[in-house]
Parts: C-alpha cells; sequence; structure tokens
C-alpha cells in the first residue's frame, strides 16, 4: 500500500513561524489548575489560547488502538523507553511562544535529560516521538496535526512524528534531520517503516490497515523479533520436539519391520 506523503514548504519552515501576538485569555498556570484534566473535553494551550482536540473516526482510532498494542510489544521487549497514556500534555518551547501539546501518545526515551517519572500526570520534557491519529472532525483539525504540529513538533524537538490515518489520505512519518526539518521516513522494501529512534520497531504500512493479531504476528518476519518472542520460541521448540518425536517413532517402526522379517515378535522383546 501507498502513502501520500503529505507535501509541505520547507522554504517556509526554515524561516520562523509567524506569530501575531495576542493578549493571552489563559494563563499557563490556569490550563494546568482549570482545563488539564477537563473530563469532557481534551484542550492543549496555545501561548494563552485554548484550542480543543478534535474527534476521529473510528476507523482510525482502530489503527491507532492496533498501533498502540504494538509499541506495547516493542517495549516490552526493548526497555529502552516508556510509552506515555492517552492525551497526556507535555511543554513545548517555541522560539516566539510556549504551549502544551497532547499528542494521541508518545514516548520518552530513558536517556531523555528529562526523567519520565511513574507518578507524573504531564511531561516537563519534550516527547522524543510524537503520534497524532488524524482529528477529521473540522478542516483547522486537520491542519492542526498535519500542518501546525508538523512545524511546532520539529522546531521543539520531537525526533519522530507519526500521523494515522484510517483511510491514509494523511498518513506520514516524519523523523528530524540535522538541521532540525522532517523529512519523510522512506519505506524499505515491502513498505516497511522503520524507527530511528527505537531500533528494531518496525511496521508495514498495509498492517495499519490489515491490523495482524498477535498470533499472526509472531510468525511475521518483520515482527517476530518483537512481538511476543518467547511464544514464538515455545512454539518453534515445541516443533522442534515434535518433530523428534515423530522421528523416534519412525526409526522403532523401521527396527519392529526388520525384527519381523527375520521372525522376531518385537512385542516380546
Amino acid at each position: 500500500m501507498s502513502v501520500a506523503i503529505h507535501a509541505f514548504d520547507l522554504k517556509a519552515y526554515q524561516t520562523d513561524m509567524e506569530y501575531i501576538p495576542q493578549k493571552p485569555n489563559v494563563t499557563e498556570a490556569e490550563y494546568w489548575e482549570k482545563y488539564y484534566d477537563d473530563s469532557e473535553v481534551t484542550y492543549e494551550w496555545n501561548n494563552g489560547e485554548l484550542e480543543e482536540k478534535g474527534v476521529s473516526d473510528l476507523v482510525t482510532m482502530l489503527m491507532a488502538d492496533w498501533f498502540y498494542e504494538l509499541l506495547g510489544y516493542y517495549l516490552k521487549t526493548h526497555p529502552i523507553a516508556t510509552k506515555t497514556f492517552l492525551e497526556m500534555g507535555f511543554n513545548l518551547t517555541l522560539p516566539q511562544k510556549n504551549e502544551v501539546r497532547r499528542p494521541d501518545f508518545g514516548i520518552v526515551l530513558n536517556q531523555n535529560p528529562i526523567p519520565f517519572r511513574p507518578l507524573d500526570r504531564s511531561y516537563q520534557g519534550t516527547f522524543d516521538l510524537c503520534v497524532e491519529a488524524i482529528s477529521n472532525s473540522k478542516i483547522t483539525d486537520i491542519k492542526r496535526d498535519t500542518e501546525d504540529k508538523w512545524l511546532e513538533y520539529a522546531k521543539g524537538g520531537v525526533k519522530e512524528y507519526y500521523i494515522l490515518d484510517g483511510h491514509h489520505r494523511y498518513t506520514a512519518f516524519y523523523r528530524r534531520n540535522k538541521r532540525g526539518v522532517y523529512v519523510p521516513i522512506k519505506p524499505k522494501k515491502d513498505n516497511i517503516i522503520q524507527s530511528t529512534e527505537l531500533p528494531g520497531f518496525q511496521f508495514r504500512i498495509s498492517d495499519l490497515s490489515d491490523q495482524p493479531s498477535p498470533e499472526q504476528m509472531i510468525d511475521n518476519p518483520v515482527y517476530q523479533h518483537f512481538v511476543l518472542p518467547g511464544y514464538s520460541k515455545a512454539k518453534q521448540q515445541a516443533e522442534i520436539e515434535k518433530k523428534a518425536r515423530q522421528e523416534a517413532e519412525q526409526r522403532a517402526e523401521r527396527l519392529a519391520q526388520k525384527l519381523r522379517a527375520l521372525g522376531i515378535d518385537p512385542d516380546e522383546i
């Protein structure tokens, strides 16, 4: 399955983001106190402005759920990072403004200079990887995920940014290059995307829609090294032992046939 990479103006990217100062109507302290834990509406904070996170449709949420579990399998095998829970906030410091963004989920590497503590309800550092399930309820929501956050995450130091869209209109995968610019991650053979920040983590683009089960992935060379590898090894060992038993039974039957040919009843030996 091919994925259309969302095109952006890199020349415009290299200049500072235009920002028209506005009088903040909500301070960051007020945001954390009054809006961060709102149970009905998920708000992000953009330099004093509240921005309501949009809603994804079911097919996109199912894709994001499968991908979230895939990351979990990887981190159990490679405990090099922590997976954030859904919509955890983190501070994003940009040249001309501050923000609190809440990606659908993210990754904080163990080597990140800001430790991610078990009791944290938000993260004071910068996520190493952000994943957004495209919010497609409004045009402004789509623009925020594909353009605004594309600019902001790169400038803020998020090393990889993945956009998931159940309809594959906006699905895209980016890594931050040495100039601090997001560039598309080029698929490997068979349209496999490989992460740089999570060594060994990879997935086939078509599987975002096919969503194979763990039982299917343990026999798939794309995933078998990090999806339940212990189960895969146990299965392989069981198959080896089964083959050994079959070979032993075959040898015993051949010996019995030779004894019968000599007039000897093998059951009386």
